[in-house]
């Protein structure tokens, strides 16, 4: 089956294309190879040949026929010119002088070049191409002069039996490499497949196993596995949400139900009815409140409000905050105060900028003491502007603090208090999408938030937001 899948694969289909191309690429530089050396090896010896020629043809020159029937008896012997065919024909190519007894037939004409073998007047001999160049000089006379070219068919047949085989050794192992990184990248992609049915038979808890390489494929599995490890957090928080959603609707609908089911059982009475739809109005707007809530968070973590980022004035900000909520903390007999320098510029969203101080000063005013200071601050450091909200009330438990920017979480400490448990994920949403870092602190009475904007903003991922606490 995994030799089936190998063959199957894209990937071998062009290893293949790529051996053809290659194998074609290297089959006509072997040729090219071998007709280059050869033809150069034969124009060397057609060289060679031609200078005798022309040093016996100046030897007749010099001293008619028979200067030159000294100069072929003294190369022949000679050592030194070992290997070299001579002969001076008559009228009737009757051999005169030389070491070739009978002039090839193949050679015809006035002058020119022509291979012959020796089989030619020796049938029984065993064969030796031979090469000659020849003329007719002006007495009528012929002369040859040539030499054995056998070890050049040799050397060509060697160049071309090496190339030969180094043509096929290449494919061979073009082939062989093919399959085996075929087969690695199969095994590979059968380990993400294999996963991925896991994952689809039994959840969300699998993995892709890393090998430790940290190649291309490791870091392939990685990403996935984030990717898995961030789609089972969202599907985590989604029936988080969907459960806590039907918890936080079940009791103003069933409060609702019981209230239209009393006025339905019971006589009219205006002021009864006035009574009964103003509680009802105000329990439709609680949940209303809390889809448009939901719905906010869901489209800033979509990071669709980035185009509206500009450079807006965070301490104006705070105390627009302030102003907003100072009769709500004078009510309950607390102090809301603002420390900012006149001009703190950042860029970001200021609507959404807003929302979040004014959540995280709700939260400070709700969960503080009743006569209790709550201090917003905006600082500029290194890097960045800092954002604290500062409370002098019973604070977080440690092991709670990473869980209070989930949705709909709500400490038991707390569920008294109105509220649905939105305001701090939508402070972690806005927090996400201006790049910005949660810091929890503790405030010695009490609790203090910080957010850190970066400069230049940008949208962080959801685990570099909350950065714990410092208690």
């Amino acid at each position: 089956m995994h030799l089936a899948k190998t063959l199957r694969s894209s990937t071998l289909k062009l290893a293949l294309i790529c051996i053809g191309v290659f194998g074609t690429a290297v089959l006509a530089l072997f040729i090219y190879v071998y007709c280059s050396t050869a033809s150069y090896v034969r124009s060397r010896s057609d060289h060679a040949i031609a200078t005798e020629r022309v040093i016996l043809q100046q030897a007749y020159d010099r001293a008619g026929r028979g200067g030159l029937i000294a100069a072929i008896e003294q190369r022949i012997a000679d050592e030194r010119f070992e290997g070299g065919l001579y002969l001076l024909a008559d009228l009737s190519f009757a051999p005169v002088a030389g070491n070739l007894k009978i002039w090839p037939s193949a050679l015809k004409g006035p002058k020119g070049w022509g291979n012959f073998s020796t089989q030619d007047w020796k049938p029984d001999s065993d064969r030796a191409l031979l090469r000659a160049e020849f003329e007719t000089l002006p007495d009528g006379y012929h002369l040859l002069v040539g030499k054995n070219i056998d070890d050049l068919g040799e050397f060509a047949g060697k160049i071309k039996t090496a190339l030969a085989w180094s043509t096929s050794f290449t494919f061979i192992l073009a082939g062989v490499a093919s399959v085996m990184v075929t087969r690695r990248t199969v095994g590979r992609i059968e380990a993400i497949n294999a996963t991925s049915r896991a994952i689809m038979h039994s959840g969300l808890d699998k993995r892709i196993p890393l090998r430790g390489t940290r190649d291309e494929w490791d870091q392939l599995a990685d990403n996935l596995n984030l990717m898995l490890d961030r789609i089972e957090g969202l599907v985590g928080e989604v029936k988080q949400v969907t459960d806590n959603v039907a918890h936080d609707l079940r009791t103003p609908l069933a409060r609702m139900r019981g209230r239209l089911e009393k006025a339905y059982n019971r006589r009219r009475d205006r002021d009864d009815d006035q009574s009964l739809i103003g509680d009802t109005i105000a329990d439709l707007d609680a949940v209303l409140r809390m889809f448009a809530s939901l719905t906010r968070i869901s489209q800033i973590e979509a990071n669709d409000r980035m185009a509206g980022f500009r450079p807006v004035n965070l301490a104006d900000i705070a105390r627009d905050v302030v102003e907003l909520f100072d009769a709500a903390a004078e009510e309950k007999g607390g102090h809301l105060s603002v420390v900012a320098d006149q001009q703190v510029l950042v860029t970001g969203d200021r609507d959404l900028l807003f929302d979040a101080v004014a959540n995280l000063v709700d939260n400070a005013i709700k969960h503080g003491r009743e006569t209790g200071q709550v201090t917003v601050e905006v600082t500029e450091s290194d890097g960045g502007t800092v954002l604290s909200v500062a409370d002098d009330g019973p604070g977080i438990p440690v092991d709670e603090c990473q869980h209070v920017f989930k949705r709909f979480y709500r400490l038991e400490s707390s569920r008294r208090t109105p509220g649905n448990g939105l305001g701090l994920s939508l402070v972690a949403a806005v927090a996400r999408l201006h790049g910005a870092r949660i810091e929890m602190v503790d405030n010695a009475p009490g609790l203090k938030i910080r957010l850190r904007l970066p400069w230049p903003p940008g949208p962080a991922s959801k685990s570099e937001v909350y950065q714990g606490t410092d208690f």
